[in-house]
């Protein structure tokens, strides 16, 4: 596996870090704009506040799977990210004002309990199944960027 475990990528998008923050918040408008997530939804009196879990559907050609991830960071204008099983990848945005809009980033990083569980479930398969959701998460932000500018641009 040659690709980091870790990836970030930034796009400017003509609006406010609090319009982008209350977009890629709500996830369960997150089919909107992954290309592999197809749907999320809260779990029962979740508010999207820092503790809150929702749950994921995730489609890919021949497999789909469901994830639950807790959110960890909430901060309005600033930060929305979260930790798939709570412990296992951790996804987020965060949100910068710069000339001509906001410099939204996304960030990705695969964690130390999430490399184990992988080790575990997948054994001599693991690496493989780690590079595959490496490349997914490298040629996915820029898609997922892409989308949320083209969606949070039309509002």
């Amino acid at each position: 596996m040659t690709e980091s475990l870790t990836h970030r990528d930034s796009i400017v998008v003509a609006t406010t870090p609090d319009a982008l923050y209350d977009l890629v918040s709500d996830v369960t408008r997150t089919g909107e704009w992954s290309p592999i997530c197809a749907a999320c939804w809260w779990d029962e009196g979740a508010t999207g506040a820092v503790g809150d879990w929702f749950t994921g559907r995730n489609e890919v050609p021949g497999r789909t799977w469901e994830t639950r991830s807790q959110v960890v960071a909430a901060e309005r204008g600033r930060e929305f990210a979260w930790l798939v099983g709570g412990r296992l990848v951790r996804w987020g945005f965060t949100m910068t004002p710069v000339e001509g809009g906001t410099r939204l980033t996304e960030t990705w990083e695969f964690l130390p309990a999430g490399l184990a569980l992988f080790a575990e479930n997948y054994g001599d398969q693991a690496p493989a199944q780690i590079a595959d959701r490496t490349r997914a998460a490298h040629e996915g932000i820029p898609a997922t960027l892409a989308a949320i500018k083209r969606i949070a641009e039309q509002s």
